[in-house]
């Protein structure tokens, strides 16, 4: 059973930057895939990005691609999602999920049905 927590959500300007972490109860850091999700007010969740510990590889949805990018620190099992030129669309509360990856592309993962563990979501909104 992996646990995962997020942490980083608040209140930012549109414009700004916000950096939000996922700690792994376990090492998840290998042969596992990543991701985050998103779920506005009134919206279901959908996919954010996606992160590949074989080999590193992302995927972004295209509205936040160029303006978010995913880093890890191993040492601490975390993994961190960078949000940078936020808009108000991405208010939400946003969800680390993970899984063992099973072979298939890194866009295989943007679905939710294939994720095994969720975490309990931080909330990002927009202050302006």
């Amino acid at each position: 059973q992996v646990q995962l927590v997020e942490s980083g959500g608040g209140l930012v300007q549109v414009g700004g930057s916000l950096r939000l972490s996922c700690a792994a109860s376990e090492r998840t850091f290998s042969s596992y895939v990543m991701g985050w999700f998103r779920q506005a007010p009134g919206k279901e969740r959908e996919f954010v990005a996606a992160f590949n510990t074989n080999g590193g590889s992302t995927y972004f949805t295209d509205s936040v691609r160029g303006r978010f990018t995913i880093s890890r620190d191993n040492a601490k099992n975390t993994l961190y999602l960078q949000m940078n030129s936020l808009k108000p669309d991405d208010t939400a509360v946003y969800y680390c999920a993970t899984r063992r990856w099973s072979g298939e592309r890194i866009w295989y993962y943007s679905s939710i049905a294939t994720y095994d563990y969720w975490g309990q979501g931080t909330q990002v909104t927009d202050s302006s």
